[in-house]
């Protein structure tokens, strides 16, 4: 199997990387978490890198891209700790781009594109534990359309965004619907999450909505399976830097009058990081190329990069906050916001425990041997 990028991938990696060093600082990171976790600005200087349309079909005016597209621009993001939640605008895309309502994807997707609405998945409930079959919210066909009343926890940036794409029961069945976020019966309430990020409690009360996917559950599934490897790929961006950053600390700090870079000990535990950075790096390459598999060849590939993602994110994570000592852990400091948000991805789109609680689900007798 070939995992060397096209010249194409590399370009893109490039101009992500490139924005990221350039416009996407350490102290712009933080004065975004103090100015509330999320920016539109530099959201949209992302969207002028013309990312957005990154898995929109070119029939709607994206780039009609996949999921190798979508992990080279994730990594580069993870790298650079950006806050902006980009992997709902890839997920976001997919859901538009099966909607059998062809004028409804073509206006979203339209506005998505060219940067005017920032779209995100309304899918947490507070009983679902991880489970986007688990809804309550339900939506209601009236004279004049769709009305959708339920409850949605931890939105992305949901007092921010332009519109939400929402999972709600209609006689039985999961179905998916778009709100805008500025429709009568919209209520949200914002907060910074653990690692600055920006997240929001979301009340539908009654609210128009158009209908996206009558049968959505297969499509939710799949959105969802898309943010895991997105995130997979960001982490493993954001274990590189974390590595990068301890090995260079290790090199400049002195005990007993060397570098504890030259510590034996140290270095092992070093090599280990780095053992770890590579197994998540190519269960990331596997989830993703994985994505357009079989559902049940796609699903086991998704839990297990996830599973393989949370042992790695921890660890390389604690270590590094180990090998600086106490000044790992200040603010000020970069290498507590990456252990912030390792730890916190760890438990985003399923825990470690929850998949490998699938994994064990899904596979066969032979445990694969056979």
């Amino acid at each position: 199997m070939d995992f060397n990028l096209s010249e194409e991938n590399e370009q893109l990696r490039d101009a992500i990387r490139k924005w990221v060093d350039r416009d996407y600082s350490f102290a712009r990171h933080r004065a975004i978490v103090q100015e509330g976790g999320f920016s539109r600005k530099a959201y949209s200087e992302l969207v002028e890198l013309g990312v957005a349309g990154l898995y929109v079909p070119e029939t709607l005016g994206g780039l009609g891209m996949g999921p190798i597209e979508g992990m080279v621009v994730m990594e580069e993001l993870g790298r650079g700790l950006v806050l902006e939640p980009f992997a709902h605008t890839l997920m976001s895309g997919v859901l538009l781009g099966q909607s059998p309502h062809a004028h409804v994807k073509a206006a979203w997707c339209e506005k998505m594109v060219a940067g005017e609405a920032l779209i995100v998945l309304a899918y947490q409930e507070r009983q679902s534990r991880y489970r986007p079959d688990v809804c309550i919210t339900e939506a209601y066909e009236t004279a004049t359309g769709w009305e959708i009343t339920g409850v949605k926890s931890i939105v992305a940036a949901g007092d921010m965004v332009d519109a939400y794409v929402v999972p709600a029961v209609v006689q039985g069945n999961l179905a998916l619907f778009v709100v805008d976020r500025k429709a009568a019966g919209v209520t949200t309430r914002g907060y910074l999450t653990q690692d600055g990020s920006r997240a929001a409690e979301l009340v539908l009360e009654k609210v128009s909505a158009n209908m996206l996917n009558e049968h959505g559950k297969d499509s939710l599934e799949y959105a969802l399976d898309v943010g895991v490897a997105a995130l997979c790929a960001q982490a493993v961006g954001m274990m590189e830097a974390t590595l990068a950053l301890t090995v260079d600390y290790m090199k400049t700090r002195k005990q007993f009058g060397v570098a504890i870079a030259s510590f034996q000990a140290l270095r092992h535990r070093v090599a280990d990081m780095k053992m770890q950075l590579e197994l998540a790096r190519s269960m990331s390459y596997y989830a993703s190329l994985k994505l357009n598999a079989s559902r049940e060849e796609r699903r086991l590939a998704i839990s297990r990069a996830k599973v393989q993602l949370g042992e790695s994110m921890r660890f390389v994570g604690q270590q590094a906050i180990q090998l600086h000592g106490g000044i790992g852990m200040t603010d000020e400091y970069m290498i507590s916001h990456y252990f912030k948000s390792l730890t916190q991805m760890e438990m985003t789109f399923g825990d470690t425990l929850h998949h490998l609680q699938e994994v064990s689900t899904l596979m066969r007798d032979t445990a694969g041997v056979f």
